[in-house]
């Protein structure tokens, strides 16, 4: 049978009609948002199960999805917020909003141990060495004397290592402490310590949540080595006003937030301090005749209010205070005429100011302009004031001082052209004044009459700029890459210093539960710091790339697999390696605090690094155990042409194994229970091998070498009880544990003494923290 030409051609054109049509799939777009706060919730995963296709909502809550031209059931899942399916009609072009509702804890719902409830969220994710946590998270686990630490909990996370107790900073795949970028609201912050680093300057109450990128950099991130930790505040509510707080042994805090013109405008205010000082105060002056004082103490401040114009125009204005204070007075009488007045003490604090607007230009393209402030300021002051009877009084004074400072200007673009691409780009300056140390003399004793000098090292200013643009692209169902270009200049003095840094991931799915990951990323950093001390005193200086003194540089690939299985376990492993090179290290015998910071660049010598090892992570996220277990096997050494006779020698923080296991069992609606076990191996440390007197009797001392010994491991087991108790407008949380349980006595430091009964020299350990019991009370309204 002879077919119709006629009909042949109109059977040909349905084909390719059909065709066209089952090849173009619907661009479906969206909104999620808090049902009660009307928030946009930024990082939500919107998923179609049938289809194994799935997207995140970006800072506006908004996201694209491609989807057959179908009814569809949407999954939308968020860390805190009950898991909500939405059913979209066929041939639905219209942009729409979904509500998510804050989930109440009970046995039946998901008890999530991670950033999002998506089982398969590291199998999707294309960004590697990525980890994402909310404070729902971090207050699930022990707190140290009641307060939440971020810092701490990111530190129970493999590559992420402690720098001990009574240590500041955090040490992230063998870089160094000032090579982590941590951004509280697109501000850096230089200092993140309060109590010569046994807590965190970030109130756990004003954070919304925090990203930890440790590898894989995408190319809007620049400036530093080894981390990016990325903090965000909350919002604010628009509906109705709400606080919570908490009262612990040593500090307290609270937050309000509410709305100032409701569905407009919203507010956000969070405080803490400490009273270690209001306790102590009076026992001293009962133990010194009222005449002396001594005591520390610390407190935050954070406020961010946030009002929408229009939907497509957003202003965020956010502000961070904090200080850290310990001081001595004393009161006395000096001689039979002379009544004196002593104060001394040491005083650090971080400041910063961001403001933001967030413009929509259409669905597809919106971005930020932001511009921020941050300012470090460490100083130690002395002085007295001497009250005489017959002869006029007299004042000394002396004060040191360091820090530095920043102005920033950010313009960031988001781009989506389709839903297989998602580009990023933008441009920034930051006016940096750096303030490497200085001296205050006063007196106007007529023996010793000295007027108002300052003596020094003079402020150092520069400009840094830098231009990015980065593709987030699906290529096909199972390949997805991330590459970009991060483009960076340093204008310093007369020098000039630039970087070239290319960034590029990739996820390829070899299952809908396994996918492998590779990564190549190139960083530079054009500040240093110089470290006098690990003990956690904030003495450290930030100096910049000199013409002697080049910026840090350094490349870093990995490569790794994870695997999602019985929807309820996350299971990881990435293998790294990073090259750094320009590092700095003082030279042997060298210290700025004794020999002054003039021509601190003769002081140090530049050098190499170069860090490797694996990570496993295994975590489970549902049911009434949950929690996760790591392990980093690496190693991280160091490199320079004099120091150690110009021999490679184990970085400080170089640990071999490093395990860490979080655990929470959820008895029932009103108990939990938690803990964490940490175990490290033993830190590098130098010892002398000899001990002597020298000329004039001084101790003398003879090395063999840098970092040669290792101090004993390092383990600890933190533990907590919660007990729950929810009305209608209010809850309380009563938490009781042990910061070290088993009280180990953990090394500190080791020095040389002469043991007088054997005649010969002996090591001795300095541990810190035996175990310390905690009980808090938290409430919300």
């Amino acid at each position: 049978m002879l077919i119709n030409p006629r009909n042949l051609l109109l059977i040909l054109c349905l084909a390719c009609t059909g065709y066209a049509v089952a090849q173009k799939p619907l661009v479906l777009q969206g909104k999620v948002i808090d049902k009660f706060s009307r928030q946009p919730l930024e990082g939500v995963t919107v998923s179609i199960p049938e289809e194994n296709t799935g997207t995140y909502t970006n800072e506006l809550g908004e996201f694209q999805i491609s989807a057959t031209e179908k009814t569809h059931r949407f999954k939308v899942a968020f860390i805190g917020y009950r898991d909500t399916t939405v059913i979209i009609p066929a041939h639905n072009l219209t942009p729409f909003a979904i509500s998510l509702s804050p989930s109440y804890k009970s046995l039946d719902e998901v008890l999530v141990i991670s950033s999002k409830d998506d089982p398969t969220e590291k199998v999707n994710n294309v960004q590697m060495g990525v980890d994402r946590i909310s404070m729902e998270e971090a207050k699930l686990l022990p707190a140290i004397l009641g307060e939440v630490d971020i810092l701490k909990v990111l530190q129970l996370k493999p590559g992420v290592k402690s720098g001990g107790e009574g240590t500041a900073g955090f040490f992230v795949r063998g870089g160094s402490n000032d090579q982590n970028l941590i951004l509280v609201e697109h501000a850096p912050v230089y200092n993140p310590s309060h109590l010569f680093g046994f807590f965190s300057v970030f109130n756990s109450d004003a954070i919304n949540k925090v990203t930890l990128i440790k590898g894989g950099f995408p190319a809007r991130y620049g400036g530093r080595l080894s981390s990016v930790v990325d903090i965000r505040m909350k919002e604010g509510n628009m509906q109705s006003y709400h606080g919570e707080g908490s009262i612990g042994l040593i500090a307290s805090r609270l937050t309000l937030e509410g709305p100032i013109v409701k569905d407009k405008t919203a507010f956000i205010v969070s405080g803490r301090r400490t009273y270690i000082d209001l306790i102590t105060r009076p026992i001293m002056q009962s133990q010194n005749d009222g005449n002396s004082t001594q005591g520390y103490y610390f407190y935050d401040l954070n406020a961010k209010v946030n009002h929408k114009f229009s939907d497509k125009d957003r202003l965020y204005v956010s502000g961070y205070f904090g200080r850290d204070r310990a001081y001595f007075n004393n009161d006395y009488q000096y001689d039979e005429d002379t009544y004196r007045t002593e104060e001394s003490g040491i005083a650090w604090g971080n400041a910063t100011a961001v403001a933001r607007w967030n413009h929509m230009f259409s669905q597809k393209t919106f971005s930020n302009l932001t511009a921020t402030f941050t300012d470090y300021t460490f100083s130690i002051f002395s002085n007295f004031k001497d009250e005489q009877e017959t002869l006029p009084d007299t004042y000394f004074g002396f004060q040191y001082y360091s820090g530095i400072s920043d102005w920033s200007l950010k313009y960031d673009f988001d781009y989506i052209p389709s839903p297989k691409h998602y580009i990023k780009y933008g441009a920034g300056i930051t006016y940096h004044t750096f303030r490497p140390g200085a001296s205050e003399f006063e007196s106007d004793d007529p023996d010793f009459e000295i007027p108002p000098i300052s003596v020094g090292a003079s402020n150092i200013y520069a400009t840094e700029v830098d231009l990015y643009a980065e593709n987030d692209h699906e290529i096909t169902d199972l390949l997805k890459v991330n590459y970009g270009l991060h483009l960076s200049g340093f204008f310093v003095g007369e020098s000039f210093y630039y970087g070239i840094q290319p960034r590029i991931s990739a996820r390829y799915l070899l299952s809908p539960d396994l996918s492998l990951k590779a990564s190549f990323s190139t960083m530079t950093q054009y500040i240093h710091l110089l470290t006098n001390s690990g003990i956690g005193l904030p003495t450290d200086l930030w100096v910049p790339a000199t013409d002697s003194v080049p910026p840090q540089r350094a490349w870093q690939p990995a490569i790794g697999v994870a695997y999602s299985f019985k929807k309820e376990y996350e299971v990881s492993v990435e293998g790294y390696y990073k090259k750094m090179n320009d590092i700095i290290e003082y030279l042997d015998g060298a210290n700025y605090l004794v020999d002054g910071l003039e021509g601190w660049e003769e002081k140090v010598e530049s050098g190499e690094g170069w860090a490797y090892g694996a990570e496993f992570f295994v975590q489970k996220k549902y049911g009434q155990l949950s929690g996760w277990v790591g392990y980093t096997l690496s190693w991280s050494n160091r490199r320079f042409p004099t120091i150690n006779l110009g021999e490679t020698f184990p970085y400080k923080y170089d640990r071999r194994h490093d395990f860490e296991v979080a655990c929470i069992y959820k008895l029932n609606d009103r108990i939990e229970f938690s803990g964490t076990w940490v175990y490290t191996s033993g830190q590098p440390i130098t010892l002398p091998v000899a001990k002597y007197e020298g000329q004039f009797g001084e101790p003398l001392y003879a090395y063999e070498g840098r970092n040669g010994y290792r101090m004993m491991a390092y383990h600890r087991l933190d533990l907590n009880v919660a007990f729950h108790k929810e009305k209608k407008h209010w809850s309380r949380t009563w938490n009781i544990g042990a910061y070290n349980a088993y009280s180990r006595l953990n090394p500190y430091f080791i020095y040389l003494e002469y043991d007088y009964r054997t005649n010969t020299n002996q090591y001795v350990q300095v541990s810190l923290f035996p175990i310390i019991p905690n009980i808090s009370y938290e409430f919300k309204f």
